[in-house]
């Protein structure tokens, strides 16, 4: 089955509440004229059930098929949030909000999703329950968690899961896909380096907290090429150096340094955290100073099952004639948190040759939109085939 005719004929109106949504982005948890649009259509379109505010701001629908003999329960999800980025694409639909705008492509994944539920809506031709599922807050928020703690999978009886993400690089309208290991945890550091002040013209009168810190940050690339496995994926970067001083002839007291490191299994993780504590201690006390460690959790390694992953790769192939396997990612993605309740699988749908995601130049592609449909209806209907 390739692109469904249906999808063809709403191409232009799923394509108008994609740019309606890219034109008025929404941050986090603040989704609400998002959230509000969403449970209005999924009301218009007949869904049984939807319910507002899960996971804070999230939205659910659910549609029951001609029947449900099966008892399956499948959960498609889309995330809803936008970025802080100030947009340069020049598009006439450009976001009206100062200071944001959708340049992950949530807009087209909202978009999508409530394609595939208007159609499933209206045709039911499935045995079991489809659970349509709007996410807040992916961008660095948590929704995904939040949501789960809120009883998402229990509440609805959700057995397994699928999220999508639209992907640059990727020939437009097609789809790549990899078991196992998919995007990497997410932790983030902060190493705040307390030395002893003084005039720079008498260092030896100081503890200089700069030379530890340059020390450090020299130090922590060893958790990556001494304390990992070699073939394992192990990113480990400082992105930020502060010091207590502005001066030019003064030792500051204190130097605070951040970064984040990802990984691509939970091994991984806890070795480089053990990693990060101890020379994070160490190397600071070996230059007279005190190293203060903060270890901040992020999303966790996503982790497609392979199961799914195989079933949806079939559907895949069965939209647009290929499924090319993917490579990991060391971006995060908070559908993880979804993959730890439940086992599903997370796809790529092509964006073509674009700007990348997080870009101001980045905008999604209208012309996905067909193809990311026409897969959300068939993994429903071939998941759950009409008795």
């Amino acid at each position: 089955m390739p692109i469904k005719n249906r999808f063809a004929e709403l191409h232009a109106e799923i394509t108008g509440w994609r740019r309606d949504l890219h034109a008025h982005p929404e941050i986090l948890y603040e989704v609400h004229r998002t959230a509000g649009l969403v449970a209005e259509k999924l009301r218009e379109f007949g869904c049984d059930e939807v319910v507002e505010g899960l996971g804070r701001t999230g939205v659910v629908g659910v549609i029951r098929g001609r029947s449900t003999g099966s008892g399956k329960v499948m959960g498609l999800r889309a995330d809803m949030d936008a970025l802080p980025i100030l947009e340069e694409t020049g598009v006439d639909y450009a976001s009206k909000t100062p200071g944001a705008m959708h340049a992950c492509g949530h807009d087209g994944h909202t978009a999508m999703l409530l394609g595939a539920a208007k159609y499933l809506a209206e045709t039911r031709n499935f045995d079991g329950t489809a659970v349509i599922i709007f996410q807040p807050a992916e961008e660095g928020g948590g929704g995904g968690r939040e949501m789960c703690e809120d009883g998402l999978m229990e509440r609805f009886g959700i057995q397994e899961v699928y999220g999508m993400h639209n992907w640059p690089g990727v020939p437009l309208g097609q789809f790549a896909i990899r078991p196992g290991a998919f995007f990497a945890s997410t932790d983030q550091f902060e190493i705040t380096v307390k030395g002893h002040g003084g005039h720079a013209a008498k260092p030896h009168l100081a503890a200089d907290p700069v030379v530890a810190t340059g020390q450090l940050v020299v130090a922590l690339q060893s958790i990556a090429s001494r304390n990992a496995d070699p073939v394992a994926q192990v990113v480990v970067s400082v992105t930020s150096v502060e010091s207590s001083s502005k001066a030019f002839n003064v030792i500051p007291g204190s130097v605070t340094l951040r970064g984040t490191i990802r990984t691509m299994s939970e091994e991984s993780r806890a070795m480089a955290e053990t990693r990060l504590k101890a020379i994070g201690e160490t190397v600071p006390a070996a230059m007279g100073c005190e190293g203060l460690v903060r270890w901040l959790p992020g999303y966790p390694t996503m982790v497609n099952s392979e199961a799914e992953t195989d079933f949806a790769a079939e559907v895949a192939r069965r939209v647009s004639g290929d499924c090319a396997p993917a490579e990991m990612t060391m971006g995060g993605e908070d559908f993880a948190y979804m993959l730890q309740e439940r086992p599903g699988a997370y796809i790529l749908v092509g964006n073509g040759d674009s700007a990348e995601v997080h870009n101001p130049a980045y905008n999604f592609d209208d012309e996905a939109i067909p193809a990311g449909c026409s897969y959300w209806a068939e993994l429903v209907e071939q998941g759950m085939p009409a008795a």
